[in-house]
């Protein structure tokens, strides 16, 4: 009888894990978004997320927890139940939160599942701005360090940070929750510039109703061939942000597989990349291991601007 129980007991445990994948999803899952509704962040989750639910047979629902340039929504992603049931879009911000001290979570608290997207920063100002070139706004800030306005979509901001280090000057830094809320205030006329990704405001840039000046990348952007480049303005800075899909560390292995197909095949869909390509917001895809290794070296690529910023503080 004892060697029977056992036996029943191993199959429980064999055949439950693979009954639980087999079943899994069985109802809604929850994608954390740890910026305001209507940024770049949050338009990328949604288009996944509505592409995702064919393949996982269950609503995929975004919900948004803003606060801590993103430290609160990927706090409450790394600490949400290892069920499958709770995904995390991660963003840059966890390779440089924990190294200035401002998130209590690192990389390591997450199961990397997937790179979704990778963007440059381009720099706005409004059309009737007093700024036409990179150049005018940097002459002006050197000239008064501290007096031109950034609208920030995090605090501290690695694209002004690049800005900054790179060319020796100092902004007056105004914090926002997200580009969902620096836009409007640099529409508002209450900062002189922000930087944001160009998806995050393809639709003002296209109606007129901001001006970009550069994109901080190598090469023009294909949505926006007629935006010249900082460095060929001579100002050699390449900065941007990316985003991708994490779940809680120790989350099962078959759980994350089902995940893990979900949102490759979600990412590929034509209704994902024709709104991706329609907003200017660039789709780089990586599987886990890849993207565990781009995150890893990106923590090691920010540790220099880190310690200089603490070093300024």
């Amino acid at each position: 009888m004892k060697k029977a129980a056992l036996v029943l007991a191993l199959a429980s445990l064999i055949f439950g894990s693979a009954a639980f994948a087999a079943d899994f999803p069985a109802k809604n899952i929850r994608l954390l978004v740890p910026f305001a509704a209507g940024g770049g962040t949050d338009a990328v989750a949604r288009a996944l997320a509505a592409s995702a639910e064919k393949h996982l047979g269950q609503p995929v629902v975004v919900m948004n927890k803003a606060g801590g340039s993103g430290a609160v929504g990927m706090t409450e992603g790394a600490m949400a139940k290892a069920d499958g049931y709770t995904v995390t879009m991660v963003t840059r911000e966890i390779a440089w939160l924990p190294q200035m001290g401002l998130a209590q979570i690192t990389p390591d608290n997450f199961d990397l599942l997937a790179l979704i997207n990778e963007d440059p920063a381009i720099m706005l100002v409004r059309p009737d701005s007093k700024f036409a070139s990179v150049k005018d706004v940097l002459e002006a800030a050197k000239a008064a360090p501290g007096t031109v306005k950034f609208g920030s979509t995090a605090k501290p901001n690695f694209y002004l940070l690049a800005l900054e280090l790179n060319q020796k000057v100092k902004f007056n830094q105004i914090p926002y929750n997200g580009a969902a809320e620096a836009i409007p205030a640099l529409m508002g006329g209450h900062v002189d510039f922000t930087m944001v990704n160009p998806g995050e405001a393809i639709s003002q840039i296209k109606a007129g109703q901001l001006k970009p000046l550069g994109v901080a990348s190598d090469v023009r952007m294909a949505g926006l061939p007629e935006v010249p480049t900082m460095t060929e303005q001579g100002y050699p800075i390449v900065t941007g942000t990316w985003r991708g899909l994490a779940l809680p560390k120790g989350t099962p292995a078959d759980v994350k597989a089902v995940l893990a197909d979900a949102f490759q095949k979600a990412a590929s869909e034509k209704e994902f990349t024709g709104f991706m390509n329609g907003r200017t917001l660039g789709i780089r895809f990586m599987k886990s291991e890849e993207f565990k290794t781009f995150v890893d070296n990106d923590v090691k690529a920010l540790t220099d601007i880190v310690e200089e910023v603490k070093k300024q503080q």
